[in-house]
Formats: structure tokens, C-alpha cells, sequence
């Protein structure tokens, strides 16, 4: 977005037309002893272009030719067309969808967004986004533990869920009485039996699909072993990978009740790590626990389709102690770019950069595999585009070496997971071509001797 900084003449002009006579006196109720003098960590001001060849000089150091890390933030092709549109100053600067005779296509699109995201999973019913899948998961423990009026108050937690996520998870439920009891994955994924024959009762299990690991977990199972001990199914999801698996609706006998994850891949570029955003969906029955806002379709007086508000749980629509969450949101833009993606590819596009994505990844597995101390973290485990290899060396000290050559060689996970050994987490996308695969493998090969 364009920047149009005030001259001297225009905050003068300003001051003059409130009656105030200068900045300082504009904010004078501010206490003096709360201001600070000057901000000496701060250099002096540049000007334009000098500020422009500084933020070029320093961009230049984050090139990277080749990524193939993910553990939760993947690379895919972003097409053009997305974020020209997105950047429009009609979506751009829009965000409150609160009076709808003036938000209609603001509402438009999250109704939009929700019925691609329930289709997607399954599901009967998705709010307008979440900040980030991390909190998603934490906001969807909090419904479990409100459907179950009074339950257990503990919820099951696989290791094979992301870290951040877990770590995330127990900050936020921690104030709220809430146990959460952490699984071993041995093998790389959760014995359905640890969930069926577990001691005591539990409100509800957490089934990642990948899980962290990229190893696709028995879902069905799963599922079906948590229902069988009365407790709800939180699936954890990369949406990519619900255009070749099974909708979470679909998961056992019955389905998945609550399904949350992070929508970065759906058309959201790496940007150093953020923005993202979460989503987060659920069946008909959960509708009332549902956190943030549901937009619907409806007629008016003369017969014409229009959107509104449907429901609006959060603490600034309502009460704060009736409210279902004081820390959701709609990413609006995010999702608009989410959207515009989903559209764009359809279904079948979908399939196509998820099915590249796990073909691709299968290529690099065979020629990783060829590489002498080179093996497979849980080698008898399916996976969707992500694979965990144990090393001969240190893995970190491979990633150092690679990106003195401007190689992303993935994500070591030793710090995470001590008990894993000297593990590499490697991503591969649509994004890398057979040139790219050979190019990645060789200097592997080589950094190993």
C-alpha cells in the first residue's frame, strides 16, 4: 500500500485546525515520566533512496535457491493473479463485516471461504478463520471441553503434533484446568490401542493428518477408538493434503467432530514466517461452541440473495462471559487470498498440486535413500510430502553447510525431539523440478564425504 507522509506544512495546518499548537501538546495527558527521551538503539533517518538500497542490500542475503524444509510452512506456487487481486484497494483496506448493508462483499467472500473450507474437510460448518492453525488447535480443545459440560477435562495429545502447536496449546488451556496427557509415537505415529485402552477418561483426542513427522496417520482407528470411549476427535490438518486423503468428516464410522489447522498453503507465501491463518470447523451438533463468526446467505424483502452475520460468539457481539473466545479473529486477508486460490484451482487443481507435491517427494526419497547413512526415520510408515531421514553427521551442522549455498536442507528436529537422534525433516513441493531433486541429493551427498 502506497505511503503519503505529511509535510511540515500539512501537520501545522492540522494542529492550527484542531486549536492545538504542536504534537507534544496533542498528547500532553500523557505523563512525563512515562516518556522517554531519545531512542538511542534507533539510527538517524535516511532518505528514500537510501532507505531503498539499504532493504535491497539485505533482501539479497535472504535468497534462497532451494527450499525444501516444511514442519508447518510449505512452499507452494502462489499464481499472479491471487494477490493482484487481493491487493486491490476494495479488499485491501476493507475488514469489518459488521453492518451489512455496507459489507456485502466483505461477507460475500467469507461465506464463500466457509463453504470451500467445509467441503474441504468435511464438515458441516466453518467459521470466518482463526489466527494461526496453533491457536485454532487451542480454540477447538476449549469447544471439546464446553460440549462436554463438566467432562473429564483432559484431552489426549500425540508428540507427532507439531511442536509450536503443542507448546501453543498448553499456554492457552493452562488457566483453564485442562490436562493435557501426551502420547508416545514410537513408530512415528499413535497406536489406536494407546487411545482405546487409556486409564482414565478424556474429553477429546488430538489425530494430526500429516502429522509432524510427515507420516500419515491410521485415522480411521483412531477415530473410531476415541468415539468408542465417549470422547470427541479434534483433527489437526494440512488442507493441501485433503485434496488426495479423506475429508476428516469422512474418518471412521462416524467422522472427525472438530477440524482445525493452518491455511498457509492455500495461496499464503512463506513471508518470513507470517502472516497466516487458522481455520477451524465442526459438525452441526458443535455449532453453539463454534468460536468468532459464521456469515450466511439469505433474501431479502424483494427476494435477492444477500449475507449477514449469522452468528457472532465473540466477547465483542455478546458479554465477555458468554462469549466462546476473547482471542479470535478473522485473517481477512489471508482468507481472501485463500479463497481467490481454492477458486481459481478447483478441485481438480487442488489435486494436481497435492498429488506433484507427494510424487515429488517420493523421487527425492529414492535418491536420499541411495545416499550411503542416509535412512528413513520410520521407514515402514506411508507419508503425504514430507519425510524425516536419520543422518550420519549432526543434522544441523548439514543445514549450516547447505545454506552457505543457498540451500534450505530442512528442518532439524533433535531440539524438539532429543530421543530422534541427528533427524532432518525434508519437504518437497510442486514447487522443485527433476533439476532441482538431482541438484539437492548431489550436494547432500557431498556434505556427507
Amino acid at each position: 500500500m502506497p505511503f503519503n507522509p505529511h509535510t511540515e506544512a500539512d501537520v501545522r495546518h492540522m494542529l492550527q485546525a484542531i486549536g492545538v499548537a504542536s504534537i507534544e501538546q496533542l498528547f500532553d495527558e500523557i505523563p512525563a515520566a512515562l516518556k522517554i527521551g531519545a531512542l538511542e538503539q534507533v539510527p538517524g533517518g535516511l532518505n528514500e533512496q537510501a532507505v531503498t538500497r539499504l532493504m535491497r542490500g539485505r533482501a539479497a542475503q535472504d535468497l534462497v535457491d532451494l527450499n525444501f524444509a516444511g514442519a508447518g510452512a510449505y512452499e507452494h506456487h502462489v499464481p499472479a493473479a491471487i494477490w493482484q487481486i487481493v491487493t486491490r484497494g476494495e479488499f485491501y483496506s476493507a475488514y469489518t463485516p459488521y453492518q451489512a448493508e455496507a459489507s456485502q462483499g466483505t461477507l460475500q467472500l467469507i461465506y464463500e471461504y466457509q463453504t470451500m473450507m467445509a467441503r474441504l474437510t468435511g464438515m458441516e460448518v466453518s467459521n470466518a478463520s482463526m489466527y494461526d492453525g496453533a491457536t485454532a488447535l487451542a480454540e477447538a480443545v476449549l469447544m471439546a471441553e464446553r460440549a462436554s459440560r463438566g467432562g473429564a477435562r483432559r484431552v489426549l495429545l500425540p508428540e507427532s503434533v507439531h511442536p509450536a502447536w503443542r507448546k501453543t496449546l498448553r499456554t492457552i488451556v493452562a488457566a483453564q484446568g485442562i490436562e493435557v496427557v501426551d502420547l508416545p509415537c514410537a513408530d512415528g505415529a499413535l497406536d489406536p490401542a494407546q487411545v482405546s485402552g487409556h486409564a482414565d477418561p478424556f474429553t477429546a483426542l488430538v489425530v494430526p493428518q500429516p502429522n509432524f513427522f510427515g507420516v500419515l496417520e491410521d485415522v480411521d482407528a483412531l477415530v473410531d477408538a476415541a468415539h468408542g470411549r465417549g470422547a470427541l476427535v479434534i483433527a489437526a490438518v494440512n488442507p493441501m493434503a485433503l485434496a488426495l486423503l479423506s475429508a476428516p468428516g469422512e474418518w471412521g464410522a462416524t467422522g472427525a467432530d472438530i477440524v482445525c489447522g493452518d491455511g498457509q498453503p492455500l495461496g499464503v507465501p512463506l513471508s518470513s514466517g507470517g502472516p497466516y491463518f487458522g481455520f477451524l470447523c465442526c459438525t452441526q451438533a458443535l455449532v453453539r461452541q463454534l468460536p468468532g463468526r459464521i456469515v450466511g446467505r439469505t433474501t431479502d424483502l424483494d427476494g435477492r440473495s444477500g449475507f449477514t452475520l449469522t452468528l457472532q460468539a465473540r466477547e465483542q457481539h455478546i458479554r465477555r462471559a458468554k462469549a466462546t473466545s476473547n482471542i479470535c479473529t478473522n485473517q481477512g486477508l489471508l482468507v481472501t487470498a485463500a479463497t481467490i486460490y481454492m477458486a481459481l484451482l478447483g478441485p481438480e487443481g487442488l489435486r494436481r498440486v497435492a498429488a506433484t507435491s507427494a510424487s515429488r517427494m517420493r523421487a527425492l526419497d529414492r535418491l536420499l535413500t541411495a545416499i550411503p547413512g542416509v535412512r528413513p526415520l520410520f521407514p515402514e510408515r506411508p507419508f503425504f510430502h514430507e519425510r524425516a531421514y536419520l543422518l550420519p553427521t549432526p543434522a544441523t551442522g548439514l543445514v549450516e553447510q547447505l545454506a552457505g549455498e543457498r540451500i534450505v536442507a530442512g528442518v532439524a528436529i533433535g531440539e524438539e525431539y532429543p530421543e530422534r537422534g541427528d533427524a532432518l525433516l525434508v519437504c518437497c513441493t510442486e514447487t522443485k523440478s527433476g533439476e532441482d531433486l538431482e541438484r539437492f541429493a548431489g550436494r547432500v551427498a557431498a556434505a556427507l564425504g
